[in-house]
């Protein structure tokens, strides 16, 4: 480091101390905050930090780090930041449908991250040498990527310390509660206001303002300025995942994520730590079964999917249950929020990202993976050779209407594919009901690489979701057809029936499959 370089980082130091003024102010500290300011620091960027509460946080989300968030992780710099926390490899999923299984491993890559197609798999499932390849993470074609699984507050707490240790970043504990606007009529975001804790034992707070050329704001999912900077969006939500936490609970193979699908209910479940693993379980809004006059969510956990799980499973959830005291288990709402434009006229000066601007359901542990992912883009696009000063409103409308599209080549399919997965894993009625079995019995015909390279985020190739997704839609409309005729002579009597079930299913696919699809690409 060079003499004057030394000093402008004091001097962005001081002012950062003393006026509270920076090139960038992000506002909160969770997965996307500390990935963005640490980004956006290490490009020589003078940054603040702001966070409301710095202790450990206690939630049941991200948890899952798919192997394309790994890789953004490993971009970014942070992947230290999965070391000391008891992070548990994933190596793919675990599908258990009513009394079948199939095993779906993450596929090879080669060198340059691009996914191998396997022609050798026939059932999905790997056979005792290419299960011991997996699990060092090699095999003779290429290395297999792995995930990781944590307890959440672990890593958001390395998160924020890697921030802490960085010196072009200053943080400070205080509840933002409004944005700063110009004067004299000017929409320009010129920071944020805040009320910060003076004295904890009286809870006396004082007025603070925090000032940048950008201002980023990402305050999660229960966002608080979504409603004022982005046009009133809201987040759909159709279910909550209510979450336990088992402890030494045997479910093999191990370092998979597993899926449990029974007659209309849905389970996942994941090792977070050494001892422990997480049970998350869907519980639609408004579902009869779990009402208060069948005895409420612990009712519907206990009576109907306590019967649908692998039976080595099911003492690990009565005695988690049983532990929570008769309380209701800690919930999380599934949420899908698409993504819009920003970055123009309307409230210059100011981006909202994170879960704050894009969501989607979390059954594939795909949001973390966006988030790492977006922030080497976003840097990328914003790097001070390309835009020197942040303050320049059409440099950055021009970034982000590029971030917009550029992004949607790996979040469209992340994203499409919670929705509609979670239409067929949680399917209720007989055409989805079909479309169901079909996606099993794709899986567990050995087409496994491609749709779970996609989950991992290793593809980036919406096409190639589009193909798979019907591809499931057109087995499935053949095994009702064999199903419905019966494989007889007698059964051709029935065809106009199999024919009318094809017209309804091929219906079905194309409503789960297609708005959400056009929302997300536009």
């Amino acid at each position: 480091m060079t003499l004057e370089d030394f000093t402008s980082r004091a001097l962005a130091a001081r002012r950062r101390n003393e006026a509270h003024e920076a090139d960038v102010v992000v506002v909160g500290a969770g997965i996307f905050g500390c990935a963005v300011a640490f980004a956006l620091a290490n490009q020589g960027r003078s940054v603040i930090l702001l966070e409301r509460w710095m202790h450990e946080p206690d939630r049941i989300v991200g948890e899952l780090l798919q192997p394309g968030g790994v890789d953004a992780l490993r971009k970014l710099g942070l992947e230290a930041c999965l070391e000391g926390i008891d992070a548990i490899p994933c190596y793919g999923y675990h599908v258990k449908y009513h009394s079948e299984e199939v095993q779906i491993p993450y596929p090879v890559v080669d060198a340059a991250g691009k996914v191998q197609v396997s022609s050798s798999s026939t059932n999905g499932q790997a056979n005792g040498t290419e299960t011991e390849k997996l699990l060092s993470g090699g095999s003779s074609q290429g290395q297999r990527p792995e995930g990781r699984a944590f307890h959440h507050g672990r890593f958001i707490m390395q998160l924020r310390k890697a921030c802490s240790g960085h010196p072009n970043i200053t943080i400070y504990e205080t509840t933002v509660t409004d944005t700063v606007r110009g004067s004299h009529g000017d929409q320009r975001i010129l920071g944020v206001e805040a009320r910060t804790t003076v004295d904890k034992t009286t809870n006396e707070k004082r007025a603070d303002f925090f000032f940048g050329q950008l201002t980023i704001i990402a305050d999660g999912y229960d966002s608080k300025f979504r409603k004022q900077l982005l046009r009133g969006r809201a987040p759909v939500v159709r279910s909550k995942f209510y979450a336990l936490e088992l402890v030494d609970c045997p479910f093999p193979p191990e370092g998979y994520g597993h899926v449990v699908i029974g007659d209309g209910t849905l389970v996942l479940l994941y090792q977070i730590g050494t001892h422990e693993t997480r049970a998350l379980i869907d519980v639609p809004l408004d579902l009869p079964a779990a009402s208060p006059q069948n005895g409420g969510v612990r009712g519907y956990i206990e009576k109907v999917i306590l019967p649908s799980l692998p039976a080595g499973v099911r003492p690990s959830v009565a005695a988690a249950l049983a532990a929570n005291g008769g309380k209701i288990p800690k919930s999380m709402p599934n949420s899908w929020l698409p993504p819009a434009k920003q970055g123009g006229k309307l409230h210059p000066g100011v981006l909202v990202l994170g879960d704050a601007y894009n969501m989607r359901h979390p059954l594939t542990g795909g949001g973390m993976t966006v988030a790492f992912n977006d922030v080497v883009l976003l840097a990328g696009l914003l790097h001070p050779d390309s835009v020197p000063s942040l303050a320049d409103g059409k440099i950055i409308a021009k970034v982000m209407d590029e971030f917009h599209w550029r992004r949607k080549s790996l979040t469209s399919i992340i994203n499409v594919l919670a929705q509609a997965l979670y239409s067929l894993f949680s399917a209720r009625d007989r055409q989805l009901k079909a479309l169901q079995l079909g996606c099993f019995d794709y899986f567990r015909r050995g087409y496994t690489d491609e749709p779970v390279g996609m989950l991992g985020g290793l593809i980036s190739r919406p096409a190639v979701l589009a193909y798979h997704f019907f591809s499931v839609a057109f087995l499935a409309i053949w095994l009702n057809g064999v199903a419905v005729c019966g494989g007889s002579v007698l059964g051709l009597w029935k065809l106009p029936v199999a024919v009318v079930d094809a017209v309804l299913i091929l219906w079905r696919a194309c409503v789960v499959f297609l708005p959400v699809l056009w929302t997300e690409m536009r």
